[in-house]
């Protein structure tokens, strides 16, 4: 039986009649193109014989949804559920803890990386879910028949998933590791802090000097700032490409720099004067004393032999390389950075014997 919940009082007394219930199928659909932060649209709950369709945009449902979220002796089992997190800390508040993800399970149990919702389904039970209402506008109102009916499939069969990937987990011995992939998502989604060193997710940061990876690091503060206060995407602000542009060579005026915009046809038509203030400053000295992308300066030979070596043990252990191990966290550990966050945990203890001494022998 699928519902549809737009009254808090409502959704309370639903949630009431859980009261026992170890596990709860969740889910969410958001919006995002046009803002920073996700706009949560629609919550999805089931039970064994039970859908709810919450309405997140009615007043005061925020706050029932909060202790079903919170409770700790609910397991919230969710797919992929990183940004999932971040739409409902933004829109509740709150996050689902403890968490069980289904995408991670199946790579920890061999099924493969990034599985999406509707091939784990089919693989592991066998029925084919539609896929047309991917793209749908979920803030509109009311809501479409078969938007619904998608929606209330991106749980109807997630209970089957868990049943049948706690059993591989609980045969492979990998319990922990999935509790420490949640804990650190849910850790991830609750940190709403600013990233220091920005310029080290872009691959392009690689072709600047230091004082040119400095001014870039400066700008996407300024552009993290700037998105944050406008709600608007962050490429929005300020494209990556003319980011680094700017970086790489700046302009020696106002009239070039305004020259240098209008070229461009992502260029900023608002706050011109605050980027030009940000970017001609003269550079601090704390603002060099940064860790610079290398990527392709770093010994490539040596890089190489680290990705054999994860690959390595991602095949004795049955895994995806990726599950395991990017080449940034490689390249991060061959730049000296010490090891990832993503990588602490049973991660590190599956790698650190394989890639220690290929560390030590730099």
């Amino acid at each position: 039986m699928t519902s549809w919940i737009d009254r808090p009082d409502d959704l309370s007394d639903r949630l009431s009649r859980w009261t026992g219930q170890p596990l709860v199928a969740l889910d969410t659909e958001f919006i995002r193109e046009r803002t920073y932060y996700p706009q949560l649209a629609l919550v999805q709950l089931a039970v064994p014989g039970e859908i709810l369709l919450v309405d997140p945009l009615v007043a005061g449902m925020d706050a029932a949804l909060r202790p079903l979220l919170e409770d700790p002796a609910i397991t919230k089992v969710m797919h992929s559920a990183s940004e999932d997190l971040q739409a409902l800390q933004r829109g509740c508040a709150a996050l689902p803890a403890p968490l069980f993800d289904t995408q991670v399970a199946a790579a920890m149990c061999g099924l493969g990386a990034g599985l999406g919702y509707q091939k784990l389904v089919e693989q592991v039970t066998g029925v084919q879910l539609a896929k047309g209402e991917t793209r749908s506008d979920w803030l509109r109102r009311p809501l479409s028949d078969s938007q619904k009916e998608y929606a209330a499939d991106d749980v109807r069969h997630v209970h089957a998933l868990h049943e049948y990937l706690d059993r591989e987990l609980a045969a492979r011995g990998r319990h922990a590791w999935l509790r420490q992939d949640a804990e650190r998502a849910l850790h991830n989604a609750a940190d709403d802090s600013d990233d220091p060193f920005p310029h080290l997710a872009l691959r392009s940061a690689q072709t600047l000097d230091a004082e040119g990876q400095a001014r870039l690091a400066r700008l996407l503060r300024w552009r993290e700032v700037q998105a944050r206060r406008s709600d608007k995407p962050k490429s929005w602000v300020l494209d990556n490409e003319l980011a680094v542009a700017l970086s790489r060579r700046p302009p020696r005026s106002l009239s070039e720099f305004h020259a240098t915009l209008d070229r461009h046809p992502k260029a900023p038509r608002k706050a011109r004067g605050e980027l030009w203030d940000v970017l001609s400053a003269p550079l601090a000295e704390g603002e060099r004393d940064i860790p610079l992308a290398q990527g392709d300066s770093l010994d490539k030979a040596r890089i190489k032999a680290m990705q054999q070596a994860v690959a390595a043990v991602a095949a004795e252990h049955e895994i995806p390389e990726g599950l395991l191990c990017a080449r940034k966290h490689l390249e991060a550990l061959l730049a000296g950075r010490g090891w990832p966050a993503a990588l602490e945990g049973w991660r590190r203890g599956l790698l650190e014997p394989a890639l220690g001494p290929l560390l030590a022998d730099g």
